[in-house]
């Protein structure tokens, strides 16, 4: 089992001209929604041999309670301010766009968690990483299993395919801790302060749930632009540290 994220999807048959970032918090609804139309663009892109997709960590709310098991809707109108009834209309206005993009999410269940090891779970996936990351996803807005109970971890590993065993004692070190916290803090001084954010060879970026037109213009501008980020200014929704429309 590796722990390097260099290579997160199959490599492609030529070096990749294309190698697309992504930071992305499995607790927030915006960058499940990002990641299928992403997934859209690059479906119909013509050099799509040639991109490297590298999903990076971004911890939300890095304080969240372990194990606090408590309904996303009630965190989210504790954390906010609002009543149930605001909550659940926040949340039935994601879930409305999500089902646009074939996309099932079901608040109703949903239960709040920290995301660490969830992280690191992606960080453990090898070539599976995308795998892990559409299965946590699927697990916490979906079907409202608990993403920060270890043992419910080691089942969304094993349902991908990875070792079971291999996955429980991994968690139970401190195996890619550390990269889930520099990938954060790399984030922050890149200037990235929401998710998702798609960065293009570190030279164009996509910030937000954007169309799937505008990721196809992040990838054909990719293979043409350099130097520092540049952000594609669109209507997409995101998360950021203490705001999220759920």
């Amino acid at each position: 089992m590796s722990t390097d994220t260099s290579d997160q999807q199959t490599a492609p048959a030529v070096a990749p001209s294309v190698v697309v970032e992504v930071w992305s918090d499995i607790a927030c609804p915006w960058c499940y929604i990002g990641k299928r139309r992403f997934a859209a663009a690059l479906e119909k892109f013509e050099h799509r041999d040639q991109v490297r997709v590298q999903w990076r960590s971004y911890q939300l709310l890095p304080d969240r309670p372990v194990g606090a098991r408590i309904s996303n809707i009630d965190e989210v109108a504790a954390r906010k301010g609002l009543s149930a009834t605001e909550a659940q209309q926040l949340a039935a206005r994601v879930t409305a766009v999500a089902a646009e993009d074939g996309l099932v999410m079901d608040f109703d269940i949903a239960i709040s968690a920290n995301t660490f090891d969830a992280h690191r779970l992606v960080h453990l996936a090898g070539d599976r990483t995308d795998e892990v990351m559409e299965a946590l996803f699927r697990a916490h807005f979906t079907q409202g299993r608990v993403v920060d109970d270890r043992e419910e971890l080691v089942a969304i590993a094993a349902e991908v395919g990875l070792d079971a065993d291999e996955i429980r004692a991994a968690l139970e070190t401190d195996t890619a801790a550390d990269q889930v916290r520099a990938e954060t803090e790399e984030a922050q001084r890149l200037g990235i302060n929401g998710v998702p954010f798609f960065a293009a060879n570190r030279a164009i970026g996509v910030s937000g749930a954007q169309p799937v037109e505008v990721f196809t213009q992040l990838l054909e501008q990719a293979f043409a632009q350099s130097g520092a980020i540049v952000t594609l200014d669109g209507d997409g929704g995101a998360c950021t540290d203490d705001t999220c429309a759920v």
